[in-house]
């Protein structure tokens, strides 16, 4: 009798192997191959063969392919329709990850509670919560509805079983690690059983052109749990960012097959839940004197411009130097006071230097490396800065200070919240109100910037 050949999968990635090992050669983690018994190899054998081979596929000329039209509908969050693109797309299949507590199962609600409000029946389904729990939430939230329902279901079968009863509009998948198929004989939350799971959602969505929203867990890393497939199969990927124990959240697009990934949405969480950010004037910087240390620029968050604070701490180091930032990139920090240390000799490498972006927001482009080295120097020398002037630009490793996209519309920005100066690389164009002073090159900078 020929013996049965062992198999191990990765519960991170997916990777197959014939024999064990500790590390996984694909994803890099420890101890994460597991043995499949003999039903479960027998269903990847099953579900791994090509089917249908009397089907012969046609290619067609892309340019007598027509151009099919995005059908959207708004979510009720304006927030929430400008990462998804102008709204929710039929037939769409959305990730959403983030934190515990961060807001993701609030915010769903709210928008199921929306969208329900509006007419559509809408479907949604929580494997974590009991039905009591999620009222609850709904009455804070002020999301009732007779078109909003509630299914307590952890069985895929028995969920698309109710799919199939009702006409629904839109479904919420709370989440997607708690489901389970049938169909795959692994434990909820496997590798096998996310991408099974998913799949057939997928198809869920596009038969029925119902679009779908699913709540994934995350890791310790802050990637989302299970396979890396996961994110490939869904249309959409987005992910909340944010202290939980800050009231803003900010949702940021990370795939989208519908729209932009550059926009984000920010919302704020009060007694009534997480609702759409009326006004961030004031919520990532002060308008009163600054201390020392601290700078201002404005950054660009798609086609959104942010005037944020820049923090810096600039201290004797006791031993080894430290270097630590938040909302800012450590590698880039390091490069900028090696550039001081060149440039301007000054002695950093004796130093403890930290760095903080206020508000939970990250800093994702150059723009702010100004405003970065301006707080560090203020810190340094122990000499506030103007609270009426900004700065703007990238700074290479030779110490030039180079220009910023959507420079007229940062500007503007500053104009509108009454910022009087700006120390920018090259004269804008069109006259903007904004007193700009012209700088390019860091040591030109700091003769005059503490005026």
């Amino acid at each position: 009798m020929a013996k049965q050949k062992t198999l191990f999968e990765c519960q991170a990635c997916g990777l197959q192997s014939s024999r064990w090992m500790g590390k996984c050669t694909n994803c890099g983690e420890w101890e994460s191959m597991i043995e499949l018994n003999n039903e479960q190899i027998k269903y990847l054998k099953e579900t791994s063969g090509v089917k249908n081979k009397n089907i012969e596929s046609m290619a067609q000329a892309i340019t007598a392919i027509k151009q099919e039209e995005i059908d959207r509908f708004s979510s009720g969050s304006k927030e929430l329709d400008l990462v998804l693109g102008g709204g929710i797309v039929a037939s769409s299949l959305t990730l959403i990850g983030g934190s515990p507590g961060i807001g993701k199962s609030t915010l769903l609600l709210k928008i199921a509670g929306n969208v329900a409000q509006s007419g559509k029946n809408v479907l949604y389904v929580s494997g974590e919560e009991s039905l009591g729990q999620i009222k609850l939430r709904s009455d804070r939230l002020d999301a009732n509805s007779d078109n909003l329902f509630l299914l307590c279901e952890i069985n895929l079968q028995n969920i698309i079983a109710e799919i199939a009863r009702t006409e629904y509009s839109m479904i919420v998948i709370d989440s997607i690690q708690t489901l389970y198929s049938e169909d795959s004989p692994t434990a909820s939350g496997s590798v096998t059983q996310v991408r099974t799971i998913t799949f057939d959602l997928m198809r869920l969505a596009k038969t029925l052109d119902i679009p779908i929203f699913l709540i994934g867990h995350i890791t310790k890393d802050g990637s989302i749990a299970g396979p890396r497939v996961l994110e490939h199969m869904v249309d959409t990927v987005l992910y909340f960012e944010g202290d939980s124990n800050n009231e803003l959240r900010i949702l940021r697009g990370f795939k989208n097959r519908f729209g932009s990934t550059n926009e984000v949405g920010i919302f704020e969480m009060n007694k009534n839940g997480l609702i759409d950010a009326k006004s961030i004037t004031n919520k990532f910087f002060s308008k009163t004197t600054l201390q020392a240390g601290s700078a201002l620029t404005v950054i660009m968050e798609g086609s959104r411009p942010i005037i944020i604070e820049v923090q810096a701490l600039v201290s004797e180091a006791h031993g080894n130097p430290k270097r630590s930032s938040t909302g800012f990139e450590n590698n880039r920090l390091g490069m900028l006071l090696a550039l001081l240390e060149k440039k301007l000799d000054l002695p950093l490498g004796t130093y403890d230097v930290f760095i903080n972006i206020p508000g939970g927001i990250k800093i994702s482009e150059t723009s702010a490396d100004l405003a970065i080295i301006a707080a560090i120097l203020s810190s340094y020398r122990d000499r506030p800065l103007s609270s009426q002037t900004l700065f703007l630009g990238e700074v290479s490793l030779t110490g030039e200070i180079r220009e910023v996209s959507s420079l007229q519309t940062r500007l503007k920005e500053i104009l509108t919240h009454g910022f009087k100066k700006a120390i920018l690389p090259a004269k804008p164009i069109e006259d903007s109100g904004v007193k700009c002073f012209v700088a390019n090159d860091v040591a030109k900078v700091v003769e005059w910037m503490f005026e």
